[in-house]
């Protein structure tokens, strides 16, 4: 049995005798507020107040529907979040566990190829334009909400009806009247307001609002998704560009190598051994370059979609330049910033705080909905007279609707939204936990491809000197030609495999600024370098309203920003909602 989760009898026999005691207590505070001369019309909706709210069950009881504000279901709050105290790696000296700025992390590779790649991704991203897109969607939808608080039918209608009775139906065939045939002309205005009574257009808009902060939030993942991938497409295109150049030169010295086995071989030096496993080499070295050069090809078309363009040479565009250099030390905070930082966390609490509002939205449907109606038009015989003051008419009033013999249908639905509810809180805690990992993974990825380039250089270092060594011994006549190609290959692959090493180096820094949630902030200005950022940004938690909005590229408008940077803060969080528990207990 899942926790918090109780037997539904014995839920409901205890909640309808709290009901009952609460309802007591109301109906005196309206008789108490009233005093003698209280109408029978105050009387008669405390007692309608009491019937409703005595005789829906496991629900919402008065006293809580008083304390929310005058609205039925739970309030919600944040639930709360598995979150290391610190890194495993945290005595490592290549961290610092201080909190930095990470709104432009690119710059700290110090290449103005690759801020102009992302400055560019930024403006001209379609996944990313999509994104910013679903920002005006809800924002829209958060306005349609709103609206909900008004009266809800608004409508003029008018219409010309000609009408002629029969002579041989009853009763006018018996019966005449005084007219048979007579027109009418009409024109009104009809009108119905629902009040909010239990807080179901109120939740609406809580549920609209959150959306629009998650779908803010999604924004900023797209773009912190969209400036990692675009840096490790820049890293993966140097890396290549490096792989192809050892590659290239390895095949110039092994060419050398065939020439000089050649001229010793037509010498009567060497025999024809020496020359084909010569030639075999080269041949294994040239084959690396094809393959290389698809890999280049295919990351530049890549980066190219990931510019917003059609696939093209980014030669000239990219120039010439080395493999990304990582920084001696990276600020890297503690684990719990990351609830704050994170764009896809924020995204998934604010998920589950939409959906939170939504079984406010499903209980108020066990109650009457009150309503105000009204009707006022002119209508007349000859249109002369439509405008005339005698030809208005109108009526006015109020009402109610209640679903009755629903036959459980709604307290279905509550508990299909409650189990929504709990699985977004799951989903919540879930996403902590990865972004957590994520980091982790990063970090250790990080250092430990630091210390295996320092080992593939040293070793790259030793097999240079062995192949230097090799070529002369074998000039001596002291070792046979099979050790020089044996180091003549371990150079090549050493080299290739120091410079795969290096480019993982950052990018494995590059993923640790993407777990770290830093990028998105971007958005609230241009890219600057770090010293910049730091003396000019606002903190994060200084920020205003109209600071949180994304800027989608145009021609898009600027879509709303939510309240605040964080989730809002509660007192208490709940645990796993139980489904058969009313949601006034599923905070």
């Amino acid at each position: 049995m899942p926790p918090g989760h109780k037997g539904g009898i014995v839920c409901c026999t205890l909640g309808v005798w709290r009901k009952w005691a609460s309802c007591i207590a109301v109906e005196t505070a309206f008789s108490n507020q009233a005093g003698a001369s209280s109408s029978p019309a105050i009387n008669a909706l405390a007692l309608v107040l009491t019937i409703t709210l005595a005789t829906t069950g496991c629900t919402t009881g008065p006293g809580e529907w008083i304390r929310n504000g005058f609205k039925v279901g739970p309030n919600y709050a944040r639930p709360p979040a598995p979150v290391a105290d610190d890194w495993i790696d945290s005595d490592s000296p290549e961290l610092n566990q201080e909190e930095a700025d990470y709104s432009n992390w690119w710059a700290v590779f110090h290449d103005p190829v690759l801020n102009d790649l992302v400055n560019t991704a930024h403006e001209q991203n379609l996944p990313l334009k999509i994104a910013g897109m679903r920002v005006l969607e809800a924002r829209a939808q958060l306005d349609v909400a709103k609206g909900t608080l008004f009266p809800q039918q608004q409508q003029m209608a008018g219409d010309y009806v000609r009408t002629e009775f029969s002579n041989n139906s009853f009763p006018f065939g018996s019966f005449p009247l005084p007219k048979m045939i007579f027109d009418t002309w009409s024109l009104g205005f009809d009108a119905a307001w629902e009040l909010d009574f239990w807080g179901k257009f109120r939740r609406m808009i809580e549920s609209a609002d959150a959306n629009l902060n998650a779908k803010v939030e999604n924004y900023d993942d797209a773009l912190v998704i969209l400036q990692a991938e675009v840096a490790a497409m820049y890293t993966e295109t140097r890396t290549l560009e490096e792989r192809l150049r050892l590659a290239h030169k390895n095949v110039t010295l092994q060419k050398n190598t065939v020439r000089i086995t050649q001229d010793r071989f037509e010498n009567g030096m060497v025999s024809n051994l020496d020359v084909q496993q010569a030639r075999s080499n080269l041949a294994a070295t040239e084959s690396m370059i094809p393959v290389l050069e698809t890999m280049h090809r295919r990351t530049q078309n890549r980066l190219c979609t990931l510019l917003g363009m059609p696939p093209r040479d980014l030669a000239s565009r990219l120039g010439r330049g080395e493999i990304p250099g990582a920084p001696p030390e990276v600020a890297v905070g503690i684990p719990a910033e990351l609830l704050r930082r994170r764009p896809d966390v924020r995204r998934a609490e604010r998920e589950a705080a939409a959906q939170c509002a939504r079984i406010g939205i499903a209980e108020s449907e066990l109650y009457p909905q009150i309503a105000i109606t009204g009707t006022i038009a002119v209508e007349a015989e000859y249109f002369s007279n439509l405008f005339d003051w005698d030809s208005i008419t109108g009526a006015v009033g109020p009402g109610f609707r209640w679903n009755i013999l629903n036959y459980g249908r709604l307290r279905s639905n509550i508990r299909v939204q409650d189990a929504r509810f709990g699985q977004l809180v799951l989903k919540y805690q879930e996403t902590v936990l990865r972004a957590n990992e994520e980091a982790e993974n990063a970090i250790t990825a990080y250092l430990r491809e630091q210390a295996r380039v320092e080992f593939l250089q040293e070793s790259t270092e030793a097999t240079a000197q062995a192949v230097e060594l090799a070529d002369a011994q074998y000039d001596q006549g002291l070792i046979d030609f099979q050790r020089v190609l044996d180091s003549q290959r371990v150079l090549v692959q050493q080299q290739d495999m120091l410079a795969q090493s290096r480019g993982n180096v950052a990018l494995n820094l590059i993923a640790l600024y993407k777990a770290l949630g830093g990028g998105w902030q971007v958005r609230f200005g241009q890219i600057r370098t770090p010293e910049a950022t730091l003396a000019e940004s606002p903190p994060e938690e200084e920020l205003t309203p109209e600071d949180k909005a994304p800027l989608p590229p145009e021609p898009l408008p600027v879509p709303e920003a939510p309240e605040s940077l964080e989730a809002p803060k509660v007192p208490e969080a709940p645990e796993v909602p139980a489904s058969n528990k009313g949601p006034a207990e599923t905070p």
